[in-house]
Order: C-alpha cells, then sequence, then structure tokens
C-alpha cells in the first residue's frame, strides 16, 4: 500500500490545504522551527519517551517519516483530521502504536515552534490582550464567559440516543450451569 507523503502533495495545493489547513508558504515557514524544536528534543529523549543516555537521534533507513516536512504533515494531517491513530499510521506507513508514540514527540515540538513564531494560542486574558494589541478590559468584552453560555438544549441524564436503552445489567435472567437443577436436566437429555 502506498504512503502520504508531502512530496505527493505539495503539487497539490488545494488538497494540501484541505488536510493540513495551511498553505505550502505557510507550512514552509513552519518547518525550520519545527524541525529545530523536535532535534532538540530528540537530542534528550528517545521515540519511546526514554531518556536518551547513548546513541543520537538519526534518521534509519526505513523510518516512515524520514523528512522534517514529512513529519510536519503528519503531524498537521493527524490535527486537522483527528482520525484514529490506526488510520493515521496506516496513512503514513506504520502501526497505531509507533503512529501514538511520532504524535506525542511531535506535538510538543509543534507547539515550541508556535512559541517560537509567537503564533502559539494564548491561556490568559492578559496573553491575549497583549497579542491583540487592546487593553485588557476591551479584550475581555469580546470574550464570553462560561457564566454566559446558554444552558445546554438536551438533559444531562438524557441517553445520546433515544433508542438506546440505561446503562446496566441484561433484563433477561442468567441460567446458572452449575446448579444442580441444570445438571440434573442435562443427565435427564442425555439418557
Amino acid at each position: 500500500m502506498a504512503h502520504v507523503r508531502f512530496t505527493d502533495l505539495r503539487s497539490r495545493p488545494t488538497e494540501f490545504l484541505d488536510l493540513t489547513s495551511l498553505t505550502l508558504d505557510e507550512f514552509q515557514q513552519l518547518v525550520p522551527p519545527f524541525e529545530a524544536a523536535f532535534q532538540a528534543h530528540m537530542a534528550a529523549w528517545c521515540l519511546d519517551g526514554q531518556p536518551r543516555t547513548a546513541r543520537q537521534f538519526s534518521v534509519y533507513k526505513n523510518c516512515p517519516l524520514p523528512t522534517p516536512e514529512d513529519r510536519l504533515f503528519f503531524l498537521l494531517t493527524y490535527l486537522k483530521t483527528y482520525s484514529l491513530q490506526v488510520v493515521q499510521g496506516r496513512l503514513f506507513g506504520m502501526g497505531q502504536s509507533k503512529a501514538n508514540q511520532w504524535i506525542h514527540v511531535l506535538l510538543p515540538a509543534l507547539l515550541a515552534a508556535l512559541r517560537t513564531l509567537g503564533d502559539a494560542p494564548t491561556r490568559s486574558l492578559t496573553a491575549l490582550a497583549q497579542r491583540l494589541g487592546v487593553a485588557e478590559a476591551d479584550a475581555a468584552a469580546g470574550v464570553s464567559s462560561r457564566e454566559e453560555d446558554p444552558a445546554p438544549l438536551v438533559a444531562p441524564d438524557a441517553p445520546l440516543l433515544p433508542m438506546t436503552g440505561p446503562n446496566g445489567g441484561l433484563s433477561a435472567p442468567r441460567t446458572l450451569l452449575n446448579r444442580k437443577r441444570v445438571i440434573a436436566a442435562k443427565k435427564e437429555t442425555t439418557r
């Protein structure tokens, strides 16, 4: 089965945009800081999350993500489509466990690259106001608080689908095969 590679899609910008939410120019701007953050991480850690003690990281011959572009493309595709890891792994020529390892290594590298470029998401109102270049009160006016969110339309204890019943034990009684009555009935039928 053929695997998806960055080189396959760079000649199809619309399809590339659909899979990553980035244009090719935006993608190329993100590659150098992403690769620098990835290499810095791999200098200290192995792909399986263990501290690196002996050898340096190097791209091996049958690596499923051999280039920086392939690594970034793999992660952005995963974040955009949010596919199952087994599907993501299959698309890029690896199993689910290896896809999981790559995702957990590449996510912090992407966040570090976005911080380097000044595009990391903010988690505080002060940082948002500073990024937008407005007063904190003006930024607060643009952000709705959780208290103002409308109540959900569905009751919290309502089932997901109307046809699904409550969770619990089966309604049919279970026959215990080791009861004396059942054993005696089995002996009667075998005679």
